[in-house]
């Protein structure tokens, strides 16, 4: 996640955030069945998306003052 998509995801609404982390959970969830069965091409997107889901949770946490 670029700094510019962060500054943009700073100012997203809390639906929007939700929309997101579930997105990317789920996408981690796919290539992570994927790596299973078979090898993945690009681990590094698995690296990414851990990442990315920490860092919406942490926006999450400090814009709204509460877990997901």
């Amino acid at each position: 996640m670029k700094t510019k998509q962060l500054q943009e995801i700073k100012n997203y609404s809390e639906q929007e955030l939700l929309s997101l982390l579930e997105q990317k959970q789920k996408r981690l969830f796919e290539i992570s069945a994927q790596k299973k069965i078979a090898p993945v091409k690009n681990l590094l997107e698995i690296r990414t998306l851990r990442r990315d889901i920490a860092r919406i949770k942490t926006i999450f946490r400090l814009k709204f003052n509460r877990k997901i």
